[in-house]
């Protein structure tokens, strides 16, 4: 690890202060809840506006089934996502609900309508609860991205879960010696 050095010596706050992104929507929403953070005293348009300015990585997507289970129980309420709600084919009945989103699949968004629901933006949040009054802030699940099942301890090292980079999932692929009994030991 490398010091983080600017012009001017160290820098001790290494969190972002605007968005990465070129996307001039963004950008506006940035700019509109950098003016809620001043003039209102909510932690709920902080939070916003910290997680406006975060990467694609932390702003990970969550499914219509998940979005209805976390609702479960608070009619009247608004969902909030700072990313993107998909749709999830599994689940058949979406129940009726508000839902502000960076953005909406085309099948989710027609989804939520059809069962009488409510897709909102940022922009239209802000004027319906600019203090984040009667919302339920929601987070996607980081980790389920396929790349994170292959960080962690060595694959074959005991009490490891860590998914092995191999080209197939058959026979003849690592399972031989420390991976059955019969082939020497199990491991």
């Amino acid at each position: 690890m490398a010091i983080d050095l600017i012009a001017g010596g160290r820098n001790k706050k290494t969190s972002r202060t605007a968005p990465k992104s070129d996307n001039v929507y963004l950008k506006l929403l940035v700019k509109l809840y950098k003016f809620l953070v001043r003039r209102t005293d909510s932690k709920f348009n902080k939070v916003i506006l910290k997680r406006l300015f975060m990467s694609k990585t932390n702003k990970p997507p969550l499914s219509l089934s998940k979005l209805a289970k976390f609702m479960e129980g608070k009619d009247g309420k608004i969902a909030v996502l700072v990313g993107t709600i998909t749709d999830d084919v599994r689940f058949l009945d979406v129940p009726k609900m508000r839902v502000c989103a960076l953005r909406f699949t085309a099948t989710a968004r027609q989804r939520i309508l059809k069962a009488g629901g409510e897709c909102l933006t940022f922009d239209q949040i802000a004027l319906i609860a600019p203090t984040g009054a009667g919302t339920v802030l929601l987070r996607g699940p980081k980790l389920s991205r396929e790349s994170v099942k292959y960080f962690g301890r060595a694959t074959g090292v005991p009490q490891s879960n860590t998914k092995p980079f191999v080209r197939s999932k058959g026979r003849k692929f690592e399972k031989a010696r420390g991976r059955r009994a019969s082939r020497g030991y199990k491991a």
